[in-house]
């Protein structure tokens, strides 16, 4: 029995994804100003010593810390962005600013605060001067050769901040992913029509589009697709050769017109068709070329819980980024859960409490057509079938996929 043809375990899909996924999306140049969550192309390593001077994290004065002098002859003024040619000896010192170099001479900087002033002298309030006191030596925040930030990771603020430090007002980064979103599907109309007997309005075009967007995608294409053969597979050949990942949704189970099986069949090679997860067991995997092809169910949470899982992990690999799979966290259940014939995908509230233990709860009814179930949700946990209930604070896994309260929610 061949992949396609059996339930394949989520682990096992997620494997047979890291091995076809080999093509990497090249590489552009942006302005820095534009660098915030893209992915970097390449390592940041440093080309110099920062800072590449002593010091001054203190507005004061500049000293030698073992001179025993009862006062101190202030000889001149150290400010940042400038240097002067001032050498500090003893008897006497130099005022200083936060962020200025210090002078030859001084080695440790003692607060305004621990001075008193008398007119061009100061004496010092501290029985004890230490020396380096209050100075960023050279090379303290980074080393010249020091690999800052790795080649897959993303630009955030402090990123950002360390690429300007270092002069770089462009930066190589990692394409965006071009993707299409197709629906299919008679029954769908359009969200600002009234749907007719039998027919519900398009959601899974407009959440996956978001889900896409939100994670750094270009969204090329979002359409909509009829339930006819020949027009299906006109506009899936047509998406294949302009995007790099292909998503659609409906078409994909045993019914008389889910004609996209046998679409993906012709027009490259399917890795799988079928999981022992819920929701999504009739998930679509093929690849063409350097073109990856995601076929998700109907269902709008089948759809959302598939490119969670799937879709974001193709995209991590096709970015470099170093871990591309779910981020899993071992979590406390708050409640009773049952089990399915499946490993489920419960959508569910995880937060964590005064100790630090993370908890869950699911969000309510888990039927893979109710988006509510998807709303407010930071996670889901990974029910795996068994004869019995799940009972509170037995501990289970999780996908992470928001931020974690501090306390329920």
């Amino acid at each position: 029995m061949t992949a396609t043809d059996r339930l394949l375990p989520p682990r096992e899909a997620l494997d047979i994804v890291r091995r076809e996924v080999t093509h990497k999306l090249p590489a552009e140049t942006v302005d820095l100003i534009d660098a915030p969550g893209r992915i970097i192309a390449e390592p940041l390593v440093a080309d110099r010593d920062l800072p590449p001077f002593p010091a001054s994290t203190m507005d004061g004065f500049a000293v030698i810390a073992d001179d025993i002098s009862p006062w101190r002859e202030i000889i001149g003024d150290q400010f940042a962005g400038d240097m002067q040619d001032i050498e500090v000896t003893e008897g006497t010192c130099a005022r200083i600013m936060t962020g200025a170099p210090v002078p030859k001479g001084a080695d440790s900087v003692v607060p305004v605060e621990k001075t008193e002033l008398m007119e061009d002298h100061i004496v010092v309030d501290e029985d004890e001067i230490s020396e380096g006191a209050n100075i960023r030596p050279v090379g303290s925040d980074l080393r010249e050769g020091d690999v800052l930030i790795e080649a897959g990771s993303i630009i955030g603020p402090a990123e950002v901040g360390l690429l300007a430090s270092l002069g770089h007002p462009r930066v190589n980064v990692i394409r965006r992913p071009k993707v299409s979103v197709l629906s299919t599907g008679d029954e769908l109309v359009e969200p600002d029509q009234e749907p007719g007997p039998g027919q519900i309005r398009d959601s899974n075009r407009f959440s996956l589009k978001a889900a896409a967007e939100a994670f750094g995608c270009d969204v090329i294409y979002c359409g909509h697709g009829p339930d006819d053969e020949e027009q299906l597979r006109s506009l899936v050949t047509d998406l294949m050769s302009r995007s790099d990942i292909v998503i659609t949704s409906g078409g994909v189970s045993v019914g008389e017109k889910d004609l996209l099986k046998s679409i993906f069949m012709d027009l490259g090679t399917v890795h799988f068709q079928r999981l022992f997860m819920k929701p999504g067991k009739p998930l679509n995997f093929m690849t063409a070329g350097e073109t990856l092809v995601f076929g998700l169910p109907g269902n709008p949470v089948s759809a959302l819980v598939g490119f969670e899982v799937f879709i974001k992990t193709s995209i991590r690999l096709m970015s470099g980024q170093p871990d591309p799979e779910p981020r899993l966290a071992t979590v406390k259940l708050a409640e009773s859960v049952q089990s399915s014939d499946r490993i489920e995908y419960m959508r569910a509230v995880v937060w964590t409490d005064d100790q630090g233990t993370l908890w869950a709860r699911t969000t309510g009814p888990q039927q893979s057509a109710r988006l509510m179930s998807l709303v407010g949700a930071n996670a889901f946990i990974l029910i795996a079938p068994r004869d019995t209930n799940y009972e509170p604070n037995e501990v289970v896994e999780a996908i992470i996929t928001g931020q974690i309260a501090s306390e329920q929610r």
